[in-house]
C-alpha cells in the first residue's frame, strides 16, 4: 500500500503490485537455489483482464498450468481425482480488485471487505464478492446464493453485518457474482 502506483488503483495498479511481489520472489529464490518462479494462472485467466502478466513475463515467471493448456474446471478434476482438499474451493481474487478503478487503496479499506467476506463465509454463503464504492458497500452472490441473499430475513442480517462496518448503504447487486466486475467498465470505456 506504500507504492503510490498501487494505492492510487489504476486499472493497471496489478502490474505494480506483481512487479514487487516477482522482484522479492525471484531473489528469494535465487538465495534457496531455484532457478524458476512459477505462478497460478490457468488457462481460462487469459480472457481476463491481467496487467499483472506484464510483470511476470518481464521478470520471467513461467505459467505452468498455462503452458499445460488447463482451464479451471480442468484443475478442479485433476485436483478431486489427486484427493486434494482445494478441488472445490471457491476463487479468491486479490481484496485489492473489489475497489473501483481510481478510489485509493488503504490497509483500512482492505480490513473492512476482508471483514466483511469473512462475515459471509461465517453465515455459510460460498461465491461472492463485496465490492467497496465508499459509503454503499455492493454485495455480489453466485446463481445459488443469490435467493437466499433476497429472503428478507437474511437481507436484515446483511444489513446489519455490513452497516456494522460501517458502510451507509448495504447494495444487492441483481446481476450476482461475476469475475471481474469492476473490469466491465474499462470494456464499456473501450467501445
Amino acid at each position: 500500500v506504500e507504492r503510490p502506483e498501487y494505492r492510487d488503483n489504476p486499472p493497471n495498479r496489478c502490474y505494480f503490485c506483481k512487479d514487487e511481489l516477482y522482484t522479492k520472489l525471484r531473489a528469494l529464490a535465487e538465495e534457496r537455489g531455484f532457478r524458476t518462479v512459477v505462478d497460478g494462472l490457468n488457462a481460462d485467466d487469459l480472457a481476463d483482464f491481467r496487467p499483472g502478466r506484464k510483470a511476470a513475463a518481464e521478470q520471467g515467471v513461467r505459467s505452468p498450468l498455462v503452458e499445460a493448456g488447463l482451464a479451471k474446471s480442468e484443475i478442479r478434476a485433476l485436483s478431486r481425482r489427486a484427493g486434494l482438499p482445494t478441488a472445490d474451493q471457491p476463487a479468491s481474487a486479490c481484496l485489492a480488485s473489489r475497489f473501483p478503478y481510481g478510489t485509493a487503496i488503504t490497509v483500512e479499506k482492505l480490513a473492512t471487505v476482508d471483514r466483511g467476506e469473512e462475515a459471509l463465509r461465517e453465515i455459510g454463503f460460498r461465491v461472492f464478492r463485496v465490492r467497496h464504492h465508499g459509503d454503499i458497500v455492493r454485495l455480489e452472490f453466485g446463481a445459488e446464493d443469490l435467493p437466499r441473499a433476497l429472503d428478507p430475513e437474511m437481507a436484515r442480517r446483511l444489513t446489519a453485518v455490513f452497516k456494522g462496518l460501517g458502510f451507509r448503504y448495504v447494495t444487492l447487486d441483481l446481476e450476482g457474482y461475476r469475475t471481474g466486475s469492476l473490469n466491465e467498465v474499462l470494456v464499456s470505456q473501450v467501445k
